[in-house]
């Protein structure tokens, strides 16, 4: 980056300040005092290469506060967000509009993993083969093939004709499995290769936490790295850390994993061999016996530990990994015919590897779990470590490295000691700035009064017998927020003969989609769960109403929370104070951020579940949130939502 005397001013709050350059350029930017805050203490753990966490309450703009200083230094700087769509609204909007209001020269570079893009080898592949499971996926293909005549990135972001969740996106896209790297015919022009030389010369790169972690992940095995080496890293959404982390340092094998590389075997083998007899008889027993290793488990999905299967999944994993190891055998006395075999042994090796480690990981004492997941038709085997905070502490506690955290959700009831504690940090910069937004004068948090607890059976339908009315008096603009799926599929078949307003649920398309209706319809209503509780945004008159069913405790029923649970009440410690209420405090901050989006929006907040005011633990919760006004009247919350 070059380096700039940027108006007289080396202070990024006086950048950001009422006579700055960014009031001065930019229409409707209003300088805010914790924006500014922010920006000088980003600045100074950059000059001094410390651990820096910071909590900007919405509308803060912290955006802004760590890219001018991150623009200012001389250092190189990695940024990673929580989603896909934080980093292109990053990469492709906000980096070049403060690049251009600060007239700073710099390169920057965004780079998303291998799944993200179209890999020219694996697309000749599936054209050629032309075995698709419905004729939808053969549209898919041709609009990818036109458009891949023209993308210059091959970021699969690009095509908004083919849905995110279409089949012939795992037939298309690059996997770290099948990758033959510098041996492929294709690679001068891979579009991973040229985005990862991109990021190796870039000033400002920006990732996602799974990349990032997958980088680490590497890194700490000795493989090698995706990613650069850098002199700052400054992590956005840094909430999400702990979970993301958990899944990137512990084993993971998937049958989707096995069953893609079976069918590139198949593939291969009729290009490079087609002469071996027997061959295809063994593969399609080798796929057998990894469908019946599935139907050992039953009809149902389910999650659970590993040691809760009876004998006969043990038996019937141990028959799969047996049928595994002969046929890897069979497939390394071919793997000289060609690029392509010898690349399918070694994936099958790494997958076998990965098999061992699951089948032979004994769990030490309060130190990680190994479970599974089945869906309809197919599995996912994990190892999980219960605690990452000593691993997290080796990567954060790198001297010459600044690591700066910020999200409008870390602390609980006003202090950083739990996420401290999570990823491993002990002596840390920290900032707690809250909105400024005045939460008193535009919204209203109401907890209804006439409720049954959270465990009753008709609980969901009571809520609604609630609801219903202030979504009349709101006329619909609102969201639904549920924290589980079997709750929003009760409210959407109520809702659906209960109020004429247009309803949209969480499944129906993709998240992008149902957000731009809901933007466009204005006065509709949405159902969602889990990641309808982060990372939406929508402004204005479309949203003046947001409902929360129950405080988002995680259920004791996941294997890895109760394993968790576990170990902490083992070691003396209280679960529930020091590890499931803040997690859950941390939750319901991100979905009651949904509500004020901007100064001028107005609305009311319903945590409907009576412990938020019955457990003493409640206060907790409340002295978390912004402070709104409160209120218990239905007739009172009804005229103001009628008003707005």
């Amino acid at each position: 980056m070059s380096s700039v005397d940027l108006f007289g001013s080396d202070r990024p709050s006086e950048i950001l300040g009422e006579e700055g350059v960014f009031s001065r350029s930019i229409d409707g930017f209003t300088a805010r005092k914790q924006q500014q805050e922010m920006a000088d203490a980003v600045n100074e753990s950059l000059h001094n290469s410390s651990v820096f966490v910071v909590e900007a309450g919405t509308g803060t703009g912290k955006t802004f506060a760590y890219l001018v200083p991150a623009l200012l230094t001389e250092k190189r700087v990695i940024i990673s967000t929580g989603t896909k769509t934080l980093q292109d609204q990053l990469f492709k909007k906000d980096i070049p509009l403060v690049k251009d209001v600060m007239q700073v020269s710099f390169r920057a570079a965004l780079l998303k993993g291998r799944a993200n893009y179209l890999c020219r080898y694996r697309f000749s592949q599936t054209e050629t083969e032309g075995r698709f499971s419905s004729r939808a996926e053969v549209s898919h293909l041709k609009k990818i093939s036109r458009w891949k005549a023209r993308t210059k990135r091959g970021d699969i972001s690009e095509v908004s004709a083919v849905p995110e969740d279409s089949m012939i996106w795992s037939k298309v896209t690059s996997t770290g499995d099948s990758c033959m790297g510098k041996e492929c015919d294709c690679y001068q022009e891979c579009f991973v290769a040229k985005a990862r030389r991109e990021a190796m010369d870039a000033d400002i790169i920006v990732v996602n936490h799974h990349l990032l972690f997958a980088d680490i992940s590497l890194k700490s095995d000795g493989f090698g790295e995706i990613l650069p080496d850098v002199d700052a890293y400054i992590i956005d959404e840094a909430h999400q850390v702990p979970e993301v982390a958990s899944d990137f340092l512990g084993v993971t094998i998937s049958s989707r994993q096995i069953n893609d590389l079976f069918r590139d075997v198949e593939i291969e083998y009729y290009k490079e061999c087609g002469d071996v007899d027997g061959f295809i008889d063994d593969l399609d027993k080798t796929k057998k016996s990894v469908n019946d290793f599935r139907l050992a488990f039953g009809v149902d999905g389910r999650k659970a530990a590993w040691d809760d299967n009876q004998q006969e999944v043990v038996k019937s994993f141990s028959d799969m990994k047996e049928k595994m190891v002969g046929f890897a055998d069979k497939l390394d006395a071919l793997s000289d015919r060609g690029k392509g075999m010898e690349n399918c042994h070694a994936r099958l090796q790494e997958i076998l590897d990965m098999i061992n480690q699951f089948n032979n990981h004994e769990s030490a004492e309060n130190e990680s779990i190994k479970w599974f997941e089945v869906f309809s038709k197919s599995f996912i085997l994990k190892t999980t470590p219960l605690d990452v905070s000593d691993n997290l502490r080796e990567i954060f506690n790198n001297e010459g490295v600044s690591w700066i955290f910020t999200s409008a959700t870390l602390s609980v009831n006003g202090n950083f000691d739990h996420y401290l504690k999570t990823i491993g940090v002990e002596d840390a910069q920290t900032l707690l700035l809250s909105s400024p937004f005045d939460y008193s004068c535009s919204a209203v948090l109401y907890s209804p009064l006439s409720l049954p607890m959270p465990a009753a059976s008709d609980y969901t339908q009571a809520l609604l017998e609630e609801v219903v009315p202030l979504l009349n008096a709101s006329k619909g603009r609102a969201f639904l927020l549920f924290t589980s799926y079997r709750a929003l599929d009760i409210a959407a078949d109520i809702l659906s003969e209960r109020i004429e307003y247009p309803i949209f649920v969480q499944g129906q398309m993709s998240k992008g989609k149902i957000l731009d209706k809901f933007r466009e319809k204005g006065n509709a209503v949405l159902l969602g769960t889990g990641s309808f509780w982060e990372g939406v945004d929508v402004k204005g008159g479309a949203l003046s109403l947001v409902v929360i069913d129950k405080l988002p405790f995680s259920s004791p029923g996941d294997p890895v929370m109760q394993a968790r649970i576990d170990a902490i009440n083992k070691s003396g410690g209280n679960a529930f104070m020091d590890y499931q209420l803040p997690k859950a405090v941390i939750t319901l901050k991100q979905g009651v951020g949904r509500l004020i989006r901007d100064s001028s929006d107005k609305g009311v907040m319903v945590i409907a579940d009576p412990r938020l005011l019955t457990k003493s633990y409640g206060k907790t919760f409340i002295h978390s949130l912004p402070a709104m006004a409160k209120t218990r009247r239905k007739d009172g919350v009804i005229r103001f939502l009628e008003g707005l």
